[in-house]
Order: structure tokens, then C-alpha cells, then sequence
């Protein structure tokens, strides 16, 4: 078989997964079967952006230089060709999966912002200067300063940007290790992840960029200390080299490779994960092949709140909107709304690391993506609070009890255990009432490559690579050594947009 018909033949494949994929509303964070599946097969059955194949564009269509070349089509890689686009440059997305979105669609709770119009329009009183100071000591005071000064003071405008261009982010909640309400979510309360990739997708078709997916970019080309383009193979077979006058590489991080991971955190070698599977660094390890260093890798984040079996992320927003957490033996054991890795440190203190999210049919309606949870048959459910415990084989008397002193709590607004003082807004006292059994998992690498405020690369002498731009989950510096809940989805808009804009730049200079 000659390299042009096995081409053909594989891109016939590729579509037939990826519309197969796309009907599956419950595949988002399917990881099941990880061990056994291919890696296309593992991909489309994570993909539920609800994008489709006509949103892609043929391969055909491809030319031999674009202005800008994004390299990742998540929240970060398509806000960055909006923003380029806008600036009036020509740029161009790659995206090495067979769909677009990445670990975006995967975002559970929210985007944090201070200052809103929405949180005005609602009476919450925010600011700036408490995101920062919050969000520094959820980082242990080692985020790199300049880097968050610039993202708490531009994360409003990243809000006022997604609703001019369809994406309305007006339902606010509040996440661990935040004290005001500043967690953005879209209107119905649901799951941001892949309302926003269809946003996104949606507002890069109307504009005409180009979005090539089973494009898996290799290599950055570099001439006189510059990077001019990239080498990208597409469907598994033709190599091409594509030139440009600007990269911008959004690649995420490295939460799926399991061999990096253990070689930076030996101690977190056997963890489940949440990310979907493209997540394995490879911008990482392109961009510090043409120079660029890296900061924090040793700094991975395990989410608390982790469906073991099938690796999914029950959100933060579920104890935002007032869920306890419970050992095995029916008590609470620690602050839920604490910072993630305060949550996590007390779960593995049990016994059996694990424990179980309560909640009652309040909450279940104010987090939306708890239905999500309900189908995938996470969610146990009883009319009582005792026969909620049986069905999760806690203590009966002892379950009734925690309840009963949490709604105490919460009545009294005083946490005389764990001194918890969010999500105490309304009690858990209105039948039916939930439970879904959580573990810890690695979520999200804090580590990536070093850049500055205007995202450029930045080399081991802290210089600009000239021409080469990243942003979101493949940098590193901003969280520190601990990530705030909502923090990354509002990283990927903020960063995004000013690598597109600053990529522009860069490009019009020339």
C-alpha cells in the first residue's frame, strides 16, 4: 500500500471516530478501558465538546506559512487565534488529538475573576488585591509575583471578552482557598469545560482560522536564534514543515505521562489522573529543545475530589455549593473548602485514603454537573439520611449526627470543628440526599517552561526566545506550589489572549 492511500485511509478513520465520539455525551472524562484502548480510540471517546467534523479543517486546505502558528487547540491555543486574528494576522491552530478542546473540556467548577460586572451586578464585594493576596498564600507565597499581579488584575476583562463574544460566565460560586465569591460558570449553573470549548470553537469557525486536527507538531524550526515555523505530521503519516513568523505553543501539561511524572514525584507513581490522554508535555520538551528552561516541575497538584475507577473529577463547585466530606466512619475530618492540597493531605491521612462527598437535593441544583455525575453512576442516593448510610455503609446514627451538628454550623455560621466559613450558605436538610465515593488524583502540573507577563519564552539567561510564545498549563510560575480551584481556566483565557496579542506584535515589528 502506497503512503498516499494509507493516508487517505487513515483520515477515513479518523472522521468516522471522531463523529462516532462526538455522540457520546458521556465520554468527556472517560478514561475507562485507558490500559487496553488505542490512543485515537481513547481520544474520541474523551471528546464531547459537541463539536463536529465540519468544524475541522481539511487537510487540503493547508498551506505552506501562516502568519502565527498555534500549537493547541484548548481554551489557551483558541483565545490566543481570536486575539490574533483580531490584530488582523493570518494564524493557524494544530492540534495533534481528533479533536479539539484538551484538558478544557475537562474543567469542572469555574473561572475565577475579581472586579466583575457580574459580581457588581450581584452585590459581591471583590478585589483585585484580595484575589492576588488569596491566591499567593494558596501558593505558599511562592507564585512568581509579576505573573499573578498581571493575571488578577486582567482576569475581569477576560470575563467582559468571553461574554462580547457569546460566552456568558454570570453564575458565580466559590472554590477552596478563596474567601468571596469569584468562581465564574455559565448561566445554568453547569460545568464550564465544554460549554466554553464550544464557545470557542464556534467563534473560531465564524472567523475563518484554520484548525487542523491529528496534527502533531514535533519540532520547532529556529534560523538565527528565531523560531520560524514548526514540523507537524499529520494523520500518523505526512511530515511537513510549515513556516511562520511567530509560534505560540498551548500544548497543556503533563498530567497523562506517567513515566515524567514519576521521574519529577516518585511518590505520586501509581496515582489515577484526571487529564485526558494528549496531555504529556510535549511543548515542554520542544521548547526546551530550542533553549527555552523550565520552573516548579516538581510541582504537581492531586485534586481531592477524584471517581477512582473511572479517573473523572467530581468539581470543586459541589463543596462550594455546600457538600461535607465523610470517612468511613460517618464523620467529617477536615475544612472541605481548605486548599487542595490540605484536603488531599487529610484524605490520605484515613485509613482507607478515600471518602465520601455528602450532599442533599439543594445542592444537587445548584451544581449542575452533578447530573453529569448522576449518569455515569457515580451518585448513591437515598429519601433519608439513614438509608443514604447504608447504601454507602457508614454508621447510620453517626452520619445523622455530622448532619445534624453541620447544619448547626451552618445555621449558627461557625464551624466550631474545622473552622470552615464558605459554602455555608445554605444547610443539608432537604431530601433526597447523595453521596459519591472520592480519592485523590494527579490533576494538574503547576511546572511548565518560564515566561514572562508578555508570554514570551524566556531562555535559561531570562531573554526572550525571539518569536516563540506559550501560555496555560504548559507554563509554569504563575500557581506556585499549589493551585487555586478556577485559577486555571481563568489562566488559559488571560494568557491566551495576550500571547495571541503579543505574538501580533511581535509579527507586525518585523
Amino acid at each position: 500500500m502506497n503512503k498516499k492511500v494509507l493516508s487517505a485511509l487513515i483520515l477515513v478513520l479518523s472522521v468516522l471516530l471522531v463523529i462516532a465520539g462526538c455522540g457520546s455525551g458521556n465520554a468527556g472524562n472517560n478514561t475507562e478501558n485507558k490500559e487496553t484502548a488505542g490512543p485515537t480510540a481513547k481520544a474520541t471517546a474523551e471528546a464531547t465538546s459537541g463539536a463536529s467534523q465540519t468544524e475541522y479543517t481539511p487537510f487540503d486546505q493547508l498551506k505552506d506559512k501562516y502568519d502565527i502558528i498555534i500549537v493547541g487547540a484548548g481554551g489557551a491555543g483558541m483565545s490566543a487565534a481570536l486575539e490574533a486574528k483580531a490584530s488582523g494576522m493570518n494564524p493557524v491552530i494544530f492540534e495533534k488529538m481528533p479533536v479539539a478542546g484538551g484538558n478544557t473540556t475537562k474543567s469542572s467548577s469555574g473561572m475565577n475573576a475579581s472586579e466583575t460586572k457580574f459580581q457588581k451586578e450581584q452585590g459581591i464585594q471583590d478585589s483585585n488585591d484580595l484575589f492576588y493576596e488569596e491566591t499567593l498564600k494558596g501558593g505558599h507565597d511562592t507564585n512568581d509575583k509579576e505573573m499573578l499581579r498581571f493575571f488578577v488584575d486582567n482576569s475581569a476583562s477576560a470575563i467582559d471578552w468571553l461574554d462580547s463574544i457569546g460566552i456568558k460566565l454570570n453564575n458565580i460560586t466559590i472554590t477552596g482557598g478563596m474567601n468571596e465569591k469569584r468562581t465564574h460558570r455559565p448561566e445554568d449553573g453547569s460545568a464550564i469545560g465544554q460549554y466554553l470549548v464550544k464557545g470557542l470553537l464556534q467563534n473560531v469557525r465564524e472567523q475563518g482560522i484554520p484548525l487542523f486536527v491529528n496534527a502533531d507538531v514535533k519540532e520547532l524550526t529556529q534560523t538565527d536564534g528565531k523560531v520560524n515555523g514548526v514540523k507537524v505530521v499529520f494523520n500518523q503519516v505526512d511530515e511537513k514543515t510549515i513556516a511562520s513568523n511567530a509560534v505560540v505553543v498551548t500544548t497543556g501539561g503533563f498530567g497523562a505521562n506517567k513515566e515524567l511524572i514519576a521521574s519529577v514525584r516518585p511518590d505520586l507513581k501509581g496515582y489515577v489522573t484526571t487529564n485526558q490522554i494528549g496531555s504529556t508535555g510535549d511543548g515542554i520538551k520542544m521548547i526546551e529543545q530550542v533553549g527555552g528552561t523550565t520552573v516548579d516541575m516538581d510541582q504537581i497538584q492531586v485534586h481531592p475530589t477524584v471517581q477512582q475507577e473511572k479517573s473523572y473529577l467530581i468539581g470543586e463547585a459541589v463543596r462550594g455549593e455546600g457538600a461535607i466530606l465523610v470517612a468511613q466512619d460517618g464523620k467529617r475530618f477536615t475544612n472541605e473548602l481548605g486548599t487542595r492540597d490540605n484536603v488531599t493531605a487529610a484524605i490520605n491521612a484515613l485509613a482507607d485514603k478515600s471518602a465520601y462527598l455528602v450532599f442533599d437535593s439543594g445542592v444537587k441544583s445548584r451544581a449542575k454537573a452533578i447530573q453529569q455525575y448522576e449518569k455515569m453512576g457515580f451518585v448513591k442516593t437515598a429519601d433519608t439520611i439513614e438509608a443514604l448510610a447504608k447504601e454507602i455503609n457508614v454508621p447510620a446514627d453517626q452520619l445523622k449526627a455530622t448532619l445534624d451538628t453541620w447544619n448547626s454550623s451552618v445555621k449558627n455560621k461557625k464551624d466550631a470543628e474545622f473552622g470552615r466559613t464558605t459554602g455555608m450558605d445554605n444547610d443539608l436538610s432537604a431530601a433526597p440526599y447523595y453521596a459519591i465515593k472520592i480519592g485523590p488524583g494527579i490533576h494538574y502540573t503547576m511546572g511548565g517552561v518560564k515566561i514572562n507577563t508578555n508570554t514570551e519564552v524566556l531562555n535559561k539567561e531570562g531573554k526572550a526566545i525571539p518569536g516563540l510564545f506559550a501560555a496555560g498549563e504548559v507554563t509554569g510560575g504563575l500557581h506556585g506550589q499549589n493551585r487555586i480551584g478556577g485559577n486555571s481556566v481563568a489562566e488559559i483565557i488571560i494568557f491566551g489572549r495576550q500571547a495571541g496579542i503579543k505574538s501580533a506584535e511581535f509579527v507586525k515589528a518585523q
